[in-house]
Protein backbone atom coordinates (compact mmCIF):
# COMPACT_ATOMS: atom_id res chain seq x y z
CA UNK A 1 0.00 0.00 0.00
CA UNK A 2 1.53 3.33 -0.93
CA UNK A 3 0.26 6.90 -0.05
CA UNK A 4 -2.38 7.28 -2.52
CA UNK A 5 -4.16 3.70 -1.62
CA UNK A 6 -4.22 4.80 1.83
CA UNK A 7 -5.39 8.04 1.15
CA UNK A 8 -8.37 6.37 -1.05
CA UNK A 9 -9.02 3.75 2.21
CA UNK A 10 -9.25 7.23 4.88
CA UNK A 11 -11.15 8.52 2.19
CA UNK A 12 -13.96 5.72 2.52
CA UNK A 13 -15.11 6.79 5.90
CA UNK A 14 -18.51 8.59 5.48
CA UNK A 15 -18.70 12.71 4.63
CA UNK A 16 -14.72 12.65 3.83
CA UNK A 17 -13.37 13.99 0.78
CA UNK A 18 -10.18 12.55 -0.55
CA UNK A 19 -8.70 16.26 -0.03
CA UNK A 20 -9.64 15.75 3.71
CA UNK A 21 -7.97 12.38 4.09
CA UNK A 22 -4.41 13.80 2.48
CA UNK A 23 -4.43 16.29 4.52
CA UNK A 24 -5.66 14.13 7.59
CA UNK A 25 -2.51 11.85 6.40
CA UNK A 26 -0.41 14.75 6.17
CA UNK A 27 -0.94 16.14 9.39
CA UNK A 28 -0.82 12.51 11.60
CA UNK A 29 2.93 12.63 9.54
CA UNK A 30 3.78 15.66 10.51
CA UNK A 31 2.35 15.22 14.37
CA UNK A 32 4.72 12.51 14.16
CA UNK A 33 7.72 13.93 12.68
CA UNK A 34 7.67 17.08 15.25
CA UNK A 35 7.52 14.93 18.49
CA UNK A 36 10.53 13.12 17.12
CA UNK A 37 12.56 15.44 16.34
CA UNK A 38 12.29 16.98 19.74
CA UNK A 39 13.36 13.32 21.48
CA UNK A 40 9.92 12.77 22.22
CA UNK A 41 8.41 9.15 21.89
CA UNK A 42 4.81 8.57 20.07
CA UNK A 43 3.21 5.47 21.02
CA UNK A 44 -0.42 4.49 19.81
CA UNK A 45 -1.69 1.32 21.76
CA UNK A 46 -3.47 0.12 18.71
CA UNK A 47 -0.06 0.82 16.51
CA UNK A 48 2.85 0.44 18.04
CA UNK A 49 5.61 3.27 19.08
CA UNK A 50 7.83 5.03 17.07
CA UNK A 51 11.07 6.38 18.50
CA UNK A 52 14.14 7.89 17.67
CA UNK A 53 17.72 5.62 19.15
CA UNK A 54 21.16 7.58 18.50
CA UNK A 55 23.72 5.44 16.22
CA UNK A 56 27.27 5.57 17.10
CA UNK A 57 30.47 7.11 14.70
CA UNK A 58 31.82 3.45 13.41
CA UNK A 59 34.26 2.27 10.88
CA UNK A 60 33.15 1.43 7.49
CA UNK A 61 34.11 0.81 3.90
CA UNK A 62 33.53 2.65 0.55
CA UNK A 63 31.85 -0.32 -1.26
CA UNK A 64 33.66 1.03 -4.88
CA UNK A 65 37.09 1.39 -3.89
CA UNK A 66 37.43 -0.64 -0.51
CA UNK A 67 38.39 2.26 1.24
CA UNK A 68 38.40 2.38 4.66
CA UNK A 69 35.76 4.76 5.41
CA UNK A 70 34.15 6.56 9.47
CA UNK A 71 30.77 6.49 9.16
CA UNK A 72 29.07 9.15 11.51
CA UNK A 73 26.93 8.93 14.07
CA UNK A 74 22.72 9.98 13.60
CA UNK A 75 19.53 9.47 14.67
CA UNK A 76 17.90 7.07 13.38
CA UNK A 77 13.43 6.67 13.40
CA UNK A 78 12.43 3.26 15.00
CA UNK A 79 8.95 1.61 14.97
CA UNK A 80 7.91 -1.57 16.85
CA UNK A 81 4.60 -2.67 16.68
CA UNK A 82 2.12 -3.01 19.75
CA UNK A 83 0.62 -5.69 20.47
CA UNK A 84 -2.53 -5.76 18.92
CA UNK A 85 -0.93 -4.85 15.54
CA UNK A 86 1.40 -7.81 15.88
CA UNK A 87 -1.59 -9.96 17.18
CA UNK A 88 -3.86 -8.88 13.95
CA UNK A 89 -1.05 -9.86 11.85
CA UNK A 90 -0.30 -13.26 13.16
Amino acid sequence: MNKSDLIKVIAEVPELSKQQAELALKAFCDAITSALKSGDKVTLPELGTFSITKRAERPGRNPRTGEEMTIKARSVAKFKPGKALSDAVN
